[in-house]
């Protein structure tokens, strides 16, 4: 006889047992996350409708904004929503994508970055 385990979901540790705490968490995690969106979003704004900051300093800090918002966006919603509905589970195919996402979004920030 053969043992035909398969993984389909990671379990994740919770960050609080309290439900007061955990409802903590999400507006902290909500608050940090619109001040970035708005931020980010200004700054995306700021460059593509200003034609004197056409520049290639600013088309660098358009792109690292536009990273930026793909690396919060890629693992802060899971957060919200685990800490919300009090969800401890993870699927295999959404761990890996959140990693690959987290890592591209990460090298392109390192890339653009002057050295």
């Amino acid at each position: 006889m053969s043992n035909n385990s398969s993984i389909s979901h990671f379990l994740l540790l919770a960050l609080a047992d309290r439900r007061q705490l955990q409802l903590l968490h999400f507006c902290l995690f909500l608050g940090i996350s619109l001040a970035a969106l708005l931020g980010n979003g200004l700054i995306i704004s700021a460059v593509a409708c200003g034609h004197h900051l056409h520049t290639p300093m600013f088309f660098f800090l358009l792109n690292l904004a536009l990273t930026d918002l793909g690396s919060i966006c890629t693992t802060v919603p899971k957060a919200m929503h685990n800490s919300l509905w009090d969800t401890r589970t993870i699927s295999y195919t959404g761990c890996a994508a959140q990693a690959f996402f987290v890592v591209f979004c990460a090298t392109i920030e390192l890339a653009l970055r002057p050295s």
